[in-house]
This record gives C-alpha cells, sequence and structure tokens, in this order.
C-alpha cells in the first residue's frame, strides 16, 4: 500500500493558476488532482493514455478536434480513449476542480515537458 497525503503531494501549476496535484504517479495507473482558473482552457493534445476525468466542483467542457464539446457538471464523468485529441475548458467565472485517471499511468511533469 502506497499512501499520499494531499497536503504533501507533488504539485506544480502549467499555467498561472491552473494548479495540478499528484496523488499516484505508478507505471499502471496516475491520478490528478487539479483546479481549473476561470475561463481557462488547456491546448489542444493527446497522449496514448486512456484519460477518465470527473468533475469535483463547478463545470468543465471537453472538446474534441472535430469541434464536438461536451459539458460537464459536478459528479459528470467522461473516458477519453488514448491518442484522442481533445481540449478541456472551465467555462464559469470562478475555479472549477476535477480528477483526471490515467491508465497506464502518465508521467506526472506531462504539462512541463510540453512547453
Amino acid at each position: 500500500m502506497k499512501v499520499v497525503q494531499f497536503k504533501q503531494a507533488e504539485t506544480y501549476e502549467p499555467e498561472k493558476n491552473w494548479k495540478r496535484s499528484s496523488l499516484c504517479n505508478e507505471k499502471e495507473i496516475s491520478v490528478e488532482y487539479f483546479e481549473k482558473p476561470p475561463f481557462h482552457a488547456s491546448p489542444l493534445h493527446s497522449h496514448s493514455n486512456a484519460q477518465i476525468l470527473i468533475v469535483l466542483q463547478g463545470q468543465l467542457s471537453v472538446v474534441d478536434d472535430t469541434g464536438c464539446e461536451e459539458m460537464l457538471d459536478e459528479g459528470d464523468t467522461v473516458f477519453i480513449p488514448g491518442d484522442e485529441l481533445h481540449m478541456v475548458k472551465n467555462p464559469l467565472d470562478e475555479k472549477s476542480v476535477g480528477l483526471d485517471i490515467f491508465v497506464p499511468g502518465r508521467s506526472f511533469d506531462f504539462w512541463l515537458k510540453r512547453k
């Protein structure tokens, strides 16, 4: 068993006020808590890992490379297959919070490597 205390979790900001915390960073699976600032959108991107995104607070939308946009409210989830282009947006004027689960695990510094 491996425990990660939230207050001691590894964290960084890929962009101003876009906070990410690593709750599990294993080869088989990784879990990342994130806070997305008002009106923030991640760049259109893909990764080989399958992803499940869970909205914990607020609202998030997921947009694919065709422009199809799905709005997610608190408690909603979306499955994003590996290698599928997508972006995640916060449409609100307040922060939204989510949880990303990646299988197999994704390197926590994914966004730092993209810069």
